[in-house]
């Protein structure tokens, strides 16, 4: 009989028969599609429908699913019709006494009372040992002389001794007493009421006549995310070739949803389903006068991200007994990317098995190589220390979304970094550890405070500093160095930039106030000197102070 499609229709209460079939079957997952917030799976049902109404009974499903994102669709050799699809929690059952249970919680109750048995039995003991130290005579002897001190001794240490035995056999009996009932509790508790790990989802529908029907049943759940992770390899190049440089993406996925992912096609999406569908609405900003004084005065400060660890990378070759050429170089597998409109989906290429809570699996999802800008940066005024960076343009449809960097440079790996959100077409910078070939240095030339003025004083600070950078490379590169100058936020206060500061590249650099920047590119051996001097004037009587 020829497939037909399976049509979904919420039919009214009276259109199932009161005696529909139960018909409880088992699914298979088939696909997961992983989000960075959430997970979307599609499970396969294989089975034989009577004709007339039915309803399909599946155990298995996780606790964690959305039941409002269940859908169904399918085909089967005759017309169907979904009738509704709904999730319920099976109610708590009473977990079932095995007779090696039982026995087990017998043998500890024995054991219990024996040791009870015992505690009365030492208690006996050491009441004897208090009655007869208060009970005996001591003090005379047979004829009524006084007893010897040698026997005093010996009385009185048999009464402690058999105090102390008592004592002891009676502490240890109840320590094992306490962990008895530890266990006993346990295992009691374990024939308490067994909650249901699992979701029982139930599928009515109607059949014109039996048929075989395959129905797949797609659903959203929480507990699991992908995040990217990146592997970038610099080749900083020789006199004969260019630098070059690799980018590689991953996905690595965790899964906590309670259902293990078992020989299932496997992709990832860029679509983030917990930010909802809507852009967040304002509200009305309204400024009015302070009705109080607050005893401490409020900023607004903007946090500003740790900058990325510089680091280096690249990739080296291994060997066996000196013989690399004779072999093949293993190739690593990579996702498919299905780019649209509005979001990128990478399918992992074979079938995949991801265990629930066995910890994190990373995918190799996406490559790209490029041939990157090399600068070295500077900023001497925090450290003297050049740094390495490449830059090359985002070219790729798919954006590269946050996430960790490990970075390698000519084959060492040297720490790591943050990859931020990159669009198409946006620069990409990333720093790749010291270059010890650039010599940084950085001295106070001068600094004079002082006051001016007879009626209205006014005190100055004036300060020039002296930068040099000798390239120690065998090849010209290009160095930016960043320095900065103070910036006033009040009137009173004056700063300005004295003429021996040599002519900076670009000023406020990337938006940041006051801060310089000079580029050149320099020589095999080459040394350049930057002058930095500035002026700032402020009334005598009001101390200022830095901020940043």
């Amino acid at each position: 009989m020829k497939n037909l499609l399976i049509t979904a229709a919420v039919l009214c209460c009276g259109s199932f028969s009161a005696v529909a079939a139960e018909i409880e079957v088992a699914s298979k997952i088939e696909e997961v599609s992983v989000y960075p917030d959430g997970a979307s799976v599609t499970r396969t049902i294989r089975t034989q429908l009577p004709g007339g109404d039915s309803t399909l009974i599946m155990s298995d499903f996780p606790l964690t699913l959305d039941p409002s994102s269940l859908r169904v669709e399918g085909e089967g050799g005759a017309r169907l019709v979904i009738g509704s699809i709904d999730a319920r929690t099976p109610k708590p059952e009473p977990a079932a006494l095995t007779p090696e249970l039982e026995k087990k919680i017998e043998a500890l109750r024995d054991e219990r009372q024996a040791l009870e048995d015992k505690i009365q039995a030492d208690t006996i003991q050491r009441k004897f040992a208090e009655r007869f130290a208060t009970s005996v005579p001591l003090g005379l002897g047979d004829k009524g002389d006084a007893r010897p001190l040698a026997d005093w001794r010996s009385a009185f240490a048999a009464v402690s001794e058999e105090v102390n035995a008592a004592d002891t056999a009676i502490r240890t009996a109840r320590l094992k007493q306490r962990d008895i009932d530890r266990e006993l509790a346990r295992l009691q508790a374990a024939q308490q009421a067994n909650p249901p790990r699992k979701q029982e989802v139930r599928i009515e529908l109607t059949a014109d006549v039996g048929s075989t029907a395959v129905l797949r049943v797609t659903y959203s759940l929480q507990g699991a995310r992908w995040v990217p992770l990146y592997d970038a390899r610099l080749d900083t190049g020789t006199k004969d070739r260019k630098p070059a440089l690799d980018l590689v993406r991953r996905a690595e996925i965790v899964q906590q949803t309670g259902e293990d992912w078992n020989d299932v096609a496997l992709s990832v999406s860029t679509v983030r389903t917990a930010k909802g569908g809507n852009a967040p609405d304002l509200r009305t900003l309204v400024v009015q006068y302070q009705q109080y004084q607050s005893s401490t005065s409020s900023r607004l400060e903007y946090a500003v991200p740790p900058s990325g660890t510089p680091a280096a990378r690249g990739a080296g070759q291994p060997t066996l007994n000196g013989r690399i050429d004779e072999l093949a170089k293993a190739r690593e597998s990579e996702a498919a990317a299905d780019t649209g409109g509005f979001q990128v989906v990478y399918r992992i290429g074979g079938r995949v098995s991801i265990g629930a809570s066995e910890g994190a699996k990373s995918f190799r999802i996406a490559s790209a190589s490029m041939t990157p800008d090399l600068m070295i940066r500077a900023t001497p005024s925090l450290d003297i220390t050049a740094f390495l960076e490449a830059s090359f343009k985002q070219n790729d449809d798919a954006p590269l979304l946050p996430g960790r960097v490990s970075l390698y440079r000519d084959g060492i790996f040297v720490g790591r970094s943050v990859m931020a959100l990159t669009p198409k077409e946006e620069t990409v910078r990333l720093g790749f550890g010291a270059d010890d070939k650039i010599k940084v240095t950085r001295s106070i030339v001068r600094r004079n405070e002082g006051t001016s003025g007879i009626i209205s004083s006014s005190k100055t600070d004036e300060r020039e500093f002296k930068t040099t950078i000798r390239n120690g490379h065998d090849t010209p590169v290009k160095i930016t160095v960043e320095d900065q100058i103070p910036v006033s936020e009040t009137a009173d206060i004056v700063v300005e930039t004295l003429p021996v500061t040599t002519p900076p590249t670009q000023k406020d650099t990337k938006d940041r106030r006051g801060v310089l920047a000079w580029t050149f590119d320099a020589k095999p051996g080459e040394v350049k000197e930057i002058k930095l001097g500035w002026r700032m004037r402020w009334p005598a009587n009001n101390p200022v102070m830095f901020r940043q």
